[in-house]
């Protein structure tokens, strides 16, 4: 079998010269490859005591349905704004361009839970933030974030100090 850094496509100079893409896709396009993934994001969870996934759109649904469903805990979206049906809690964070606003129902944690956050990358962790900030404005505690990949030169880990923190594939650089 391949090992998951196997599965990564690599496409430099996307989208500008000196960045090297890093390409999920290329593992969901493969059986073996989605499988080695989720299963190798899961192995982070063993020991951990949790209550419920938490994974954004679209690529944390990707990776955390299918391990809420192996693990049989929950798993609560969070989204864009104004994507959710339902009353919601937002918070707005930094791009690197502007600024993005994610919502989570009000009622999808309750206080006290203990919380995972499942996503596929971790680059400068504005989003992961944010998520964090959503969490615990409902009254949850994250008690780990895994992700299939890290690009250790924006520093995301940095910005979430203070959080269990656990990556598959740590890539050095942006």
């Amino acid at each position: 079998m391949k090992s998951i850094e196997e599965y990564v496509r690599s496409i430099p100079d996307f989208p500008e010269p000196g960045i090297i893409f890093r390409d999920v896709t290329s593992v969901l396009q493969d059986a073996d490859g989605l499988a080695l993934a989720i299963n190798l994001m899961q192995e982070r969870l063993e020991g951990i005591e949790f209550d419920l996934v938490v994974g954004p759109e679209s690529r944390g649904f990707i990776f955390g349905v299918p391990i809420a469903y192996n693990l049989h805990k929950p798993f609560i979206p969070i989204r864009k704004k104004g994507k959710l049906p339902c009353e919601t809690v937002s918070v707005e964070y930094e791009l690197e361009y502007g600024r993005a606003e994610l919502e989570i129902h009000k009622d999808a944690i309750k206080p006290g839970q203990k919380v995972v956050i499942i996503d596929d990358l971790m680059a400068t962790g504005g989003t992961n933030e944010a998520m964090i900030r959503l969490v615990e404005k409902l009254g949850g505690e994250v008690v780990k974030a895994v992700f299939l990949m890290e690009l250790s030169g924006l520093k995301g880990r940095e910005r979430l100090s203070g959080h269990e923190i656990d990556s598959v594939i740590v890539y050095p650089g942006k």
